[in-house]
């Protein structure tokens, strides 16, 4: 078969040994196919969940339209200026009740009140918006979304508004009584995307890294492809070689003589999770990195914290407590420096997933350009528990379907619902109504 005339399909898997590992976007998946279009590679939609909101006086860029200026607290994303929207004055109305927290987290992405309840009859009273576009595009990738977080389930109640914990440690949610189970360790992500597609044959599937059972298939299909496509094939097989070791790694003690000096029971050590706090959000961003890559979700959220999240932050220079305490800073400026520092971190981990999606060629563009990443917050303020001016970024443009490296202003108490109808259309399932939506946000879709 001549290079020319070979083709691969989009869902090719490189396999071996009972394993199954998705492959990036190659020049071999789109000849020979008329529309042009169809190289673009699909499109993807992420959302990164930050609690506890963020300093106000350091969040709004200024300027309007692409004359604008990023603040002290976005910085991080001077380099993805072009690739970026920042839409200010949305708002969650379904929110604005004085729960503090929980409501603001569970309705993010619903748009709706949920019903206050200690745990035995939740109801989110709607669907996610994340999850509309994922039940839309069931049945194209062999995950319809991937739903990940930092931290566990909270459980119990609230006894300072009387909600469930529950409700904080979800954003996604399939159907109003059924929020979809997150997972927090990486290792167990890193398997299930790579066995998604596949089924396990054998027992024996842990005796070797996954990589090195399909790399004769990968031999293989580099005599089969062009150079460009193997020269991607083996980048993209040392990506995941650093990424499968990092993930054991975390999973291992570290090799050194001490000895603890009584027994440990094995059945307590955290498998696969890292013990700080970077580099378990740094894996988890790599592992939506590599679902997009491979295009085994289109869909998938990430949550930083759970509601009332308090991870001590002291390991950034300049904090010295936790997350949700600083967050209720009483306008005191050691308090308003310190939570502002947090927040850019966390702009910090969003920019690192771009850097990542931006890397990766696909088509005549590259996956962040073929994506629409929202990184945002359930309320303004921790102070004031505030859902109005939420502080939110929207990054890729959906293969051209948004229009970004803009800042834009709107009136007083849009709906951020409007955001989400305008995401919808842009991934190629629109809706004609959505929570309070009154319609697409202008100027949003290109």
């Amino acid at each position: 078969m001549s290079l020319q005339r070979f083709t691969l399909s989009r869902r090719r898997l490189l396999q071996g040994a009972g394993a199954a590992l998705a492959l990036p976007w190659l020049e071999a998946m789109s000849k020979g196919q008329a529309n042009a279009a169809s190289s673009k590679g699909p499109t993807r939609l992420g959302v990164l969940f930050m609690p506890n909101g963020v300093r106000e006086d350091s969040w709004t860029p200024e300027g309007e339209g692409q004359s604008f200026e990023l603040s002290k607290t976005l910085t991080p994303l001077e380099s993805f200026r072009e690739q970026i929207l920042v839409p200010t004055n949305l708002w969650n109305q379904a929110s604005n009740i004085g729960d503090g927290h929980y409501v603001k987290t569970s309705g993010f992405l619903t748009c709706q009140t949920i019903s206050k309840s200690l745990g035995f009859d939740i109801n989110s009273n709607g669907i996610s918006m994340d999850q509309i576009a994922a039940t839309r595009t069931a049945g194209q990738t062999p995950l319809p979304s991937l739903e990940l977080a930092i931290n566990p389930v909270s459980i119990g109640v609230d006894t300072n508004v009387g909600y469930t914990r529950v409700y904080g440690s979800h954003i996604a949610w399939s159907r109003p009584t059924r929020p979809l189970a997150r997972e927090i360790n990486p290792k167990l992500v890193f398997e299930r995307l790579f066995r998604a597609a596949y089924p396990q044959s054998s027992n024996s599937q842990h005796d070797s890294l996954l990589l090195d059972r399909v790399l004769g298939d990968a031999r293989q299909l580099k005599k089969q492809v062009g150079y460009e496509d193997g020269s991607r094939i083996d980048d993209y097989l040392e990506s995941v070689r650093s990424l499968e070791k990092r993930v054991e790694q975390a999973s291992k003690p570290e090799g050194r003589s001490w000895q603890p000096a009584v027994d440990m029971d094995p059945l307590t050590k955290p498998e696969g999770v890292p013990g700080e706090h970077e580099e378990h959000v740094r894996l988890m961003l790599d592992m939506i990195a590599l679902a997009f890559q491979t295009d085994t979700t289109r869909v998938c959220t990430f949550m930083f914290g759970n509601a009332v999240s308090n991870t001590n932050f002291s390991f950034l220079d300049g904090v010295s407590g936790g997350h949700h305490s600083l967050s209720h800073h009483e306008r005191k400026e050691e308090n308003l420096a310190q939570y502002q520092l947090i927040a850019q971190w966390h702009v910090e981990q969003y920019a690192y997933l771009l850097n990542k999606l931006r890397s990766m060629p696909e088509g005549e563009s590259n996956v962040l350009e073929n994506s629409m990443i929202l990184f945002g917050s359930g309320l303004r303020d921790g102070n004031k528990h505030s859902p109005r001016n939420l502080p939110l970024v929207l990054a890729g443009s959906a293969g051209g379907r948004i229009q970004t490296g803009r800042h834009v202003t709107y009136d007083r108490n849009t709906p951020l619902s409007n955001l989400y109808r305008s995401m919808l259309a842009a991934f190629g399932t629109p809706v004609s109504a959505f929570a309070d939506s009154d319609g697409e946000l202008p100027g949003i879709l290109s």
